[in-house]
């Protein structure tokens, strides 16, 4: 019975992330037919960002999979690690995503650019939909897997930045400061970098075996020592 159980939770977990690839790429399609259409290149540009998760979630999906096959003569840990290092490629790829966001966010503010808010406000909204869909896949059992939570942040930051949008179409519309995209770009990157800084602290730790929190070395030693032979 365990293992039937186990063998169902990794084929939910694979459907999860099949889904999760599948509804992102299939928006990043939409997004950049739209920001082409529209000339937008803040679609283009949060299009670029959701390719970048699509990387993520793929390889989070790669990670899940290798740690399902059993230890060999040279790898006698097997591919478990395999989901650490893709938590930490997520993290980076956060990190470069965000440095992006940044970087067009302040060239926008230096040179305003008109732009077309109807686009923006539909396609963002389906954004919003879209990761915050993909961000419940994996809202269970995040807090006990550390690629799980990887993806999870990745779409919940998604989701942030398409209501940031939407936010700043609305307002563009009714008052038509073209400078409000770019703030509020500015604000949900340092949203997300916050967010992106202790996954990867801890992903980092955990690729250089560091003591886990709540772990005191030195009454694991005294214990240890205080132990006959």
């Amino acid at each position: 019975m365990a293992t039937r159980t186990t063998i169902t939770a990794r084929g939910r977990r694979s459907r999860g992330f099949a889904l999760g690839v599948s509804l992102n790429l299939g928006f990043v399609v939409l997004e950049v037919a739209a920001g082409l259409v529209a000339s937008s290149m803040a679609l283009l540009a949060d299009a670029g960002h959701n390719l970048s998760d699509v990387l993520g979630l793929v390889l989070a999906w790669v990670a899940v999979r290798l740690a399902r096959r059993l230890p060999s003569r040279r790898r006698t840990y097997g591919f478990h690690r395999g989901t650490i290092l893709a938590a930490l490629a997520n993290a980076m790829l956060l990190l470069v995503a965000v440095g992006a966001i940044a970087l067009e966010s302040v060239q926008r503010l230096l040179a305003p650019e008109p732009v077309a808010t109807g686009f923006m406000l539909w396609v963002a909204a389906a954004g919003i939909l879209v990761n915050g869909g993909t961000a419940l896949l994996f809202a269970r059992g995040r807090a006990a897997d550390i690629n799980r939570r990887g993806a999870y942040l990745h779409m919940v930051a998604d989701a942030g930045v398409s209501a940031g949008v939407v936010a700043g179409a609305l307002l563009i519309k009714a008052t038509g400061w073209l400078w409000v995209d770019p703030v509020l770009g500015l604000v949900i990157a340092g949203v997300i970098l916050v967010g992106t800084w202790g996954l990867l602290r801890e992903s980092v730790d955990l690729a250089m075996d560091a003591v886990p929190p709540g772990i005191d070395p030195a009454a694991v030693g005294a214990f240890l020592s205080a132990q006959p032979g």
